[in-house]
């Protein structure tokens, strides 16, 4: 019967929409992928836990397309979190179209239906009525209660809820409750060694080998300045924009600047010392 009606609901969601054909380019660092895969069999969600541009995301997207491969159903539903996100926004909300109130499902339902990875990015952002809505999702229940409807639908087999969040930007404000991570298997995340990230500037960008090596060597420079101060190490998305200016005709040492330099801190003691760094890796 619960089966019956979580298709009905789902035919008007094309699950092609949320499927990705093209292989993600991710090289594994660890044991990751395999906890993973054995997580979405064993329908435990996944927290993911680790520094902006560490790989989070490509990660997701990579899992999503090679438990497809696999012949598994696994369409990815992805949610950027943010502090206005309601639990209304994710579970769906009434609209009024064409003089009629029609309810329109939200991501996480539409994940909950037609069985898709549905992934809450940067989790503590959002509200904290969505850590509540989540919990039913998270043990051996899987059930979405829908109040504004008066429904409870039960996760399709597929479903699987991942989150993910920086530890490094956790404040009493903003900080995932104990009750919530426990619900969930942590896979934990860092920069990749000079070795692996030098080849995903390459992949990403398009750059020459010299260039690759030098901004990995570079990050991980600025990454030993976090404890002088810096909040953050520089993250592998930043390397890849400086890679792509400097393709594109831009000086490196501008290019790093702009992308590296001024994006990573307004201080401008930690600026010069960034800058130093810089300087001192692509004038020689």
């Amino acid at each position: 019967m619960k089966k019956d009606i979580i298709e009905k609901n789902a035919q008007s969601i094309s699950v092609e929409n949320f499927k990705i054909d093209k292989e993600p380019f991710y090289i594994s660092t660890a044991d990751e992928i395999n906890i993973f895969e054995q997580a979405y069999i064993s329908k435990i969600p996944v927290l993911l836990k680790g520094p902006t541009g560490s790989g989070k995301t490509r990660f997701v997207e990579y899992m999503s397309w090679k438990l497809q491969k696999n012949k598994k159903s696994a369409p990815l539903i992805t949610v950027a979190c943010h502090e206005d996100l309601t639990a209304s926004d994710l579970v769906g909300r009434y609209l009024i179209e064409n003089q009629e109130t029609k309810w329109i499902d939200g991501p996480i339902t539409r994940a909950v239906k037609i069985g898709a990875i549905c992934y809450l990015d940067e989790i503590v952002e959002a509200r904290k009525d969505t850590t509540v809505l989540i919990h039913p999702l998270t043990d051996y229940r899987r059930l979405l209660p829908i109040d504004k409807k008066g429904e409870i639908i039960e996760a399709h087999d597929g479903f699987l809820l991942v989150l993910s969040y920086n530890p490094g930007y956790q404040s009493i404000t903003k900080d995932l409750k104990h009750s919530t991570r426990q619900r969930f298997v942590s896979i934990e995340f860092d920069y990749p060694n000079q070795e692996i990230e030098t080849k995903i500037i390459l992949n990403e960008s398009g750059c020459d080998d010299n260039i690759a090596e030098r901004l990995a060597q570079l990050a991980v420079k600025i990454r030993n300045l976090r404890e002088y101060g810096l909040a953050e190490g520089v993250s592998t998305r930043l390397l890849i924009y400086a890679a792509l200016l400097i393709k594109a005709g831009i000086s490196p040492i501008t290019a790093c600047i702009s992308t590296v330099v001024w994006s990573l801190t307004d201080e401008k003691e930690l600026q010069d010392s960034i800058e130093e760094l810089v300087r001192s890796i692509f004038v020689s």
